[in-house]
């Protein structure tokens, strides 16, 4: 299961700091956990310092997130992730949160729109970064299906 993500994040352990006034981990920190996604998009991306410069970003437009177990405190958890979907305009990743059995706990989708920083609006990816982001798209798909239902679409190219 854990090979349909090739983006592994790092494994938390849940502190107590996490817990909210329900004993489980905040929503608040899961979604920091799932902000792990973007380290390695703008790493593989070529989302980098230069390419800020260059006067090009990425703002997220929409998430989804679902949960079908809670984080008690002490449970160690982790993150992985892989790219589902690009256009020439936007990036749709998806990830999971697997529990110490390596059972997807929580599913999260997002979708981000390539920014022209400039006018503040998406803008299209140039060729050459759009080939390369399609590339770990094909990538990432022969890992295998999904094994649950996606909730976000984007236009397919």
């Amino acid at each position: 299961m854990k090979d349909l993500f090739p983006y592994v994040g790092e494994t938390i352990t849940v502190t107590e700091d996490m817990c909210d006034f329900n004993g489980h981990m905040n929503v608040n920190f899961i979604k920091e956990v799932f902000e792990q996604a973007w380290n390695f998009a703008n790493e593989e991306f070529g989302l980098n310092e230069e390419y800020l410069k260059s006067g090009f970003s990425s703002f997220t437009l929409e998430d989804n997130y679902r949960f079908q177990k809670e984080f008690l405190l002490g449970d160690k958890i982790f993150p992985a992730f892989r790219l589902f979907n690009v256009n020439e305009k936007l990036y749709h990743m998806i990830g999971v949160l697997f529990d110490k059995e390596g059972v997807i706990s929580a599913m999260y989708e997002t979708v981000e729109g390539h920014i022209d920083m400039k006018i503040r609006k998406i803008a299209p990816m140039d060729s050459d970064r759009l080939a390369r982001v399609l590339a770990i798209k094909k990538a990432h798909d022969l890992t295998g299906e999904v094994p649950y239902k996606i909730r976000l679409k984007i236009r397919d190219l």
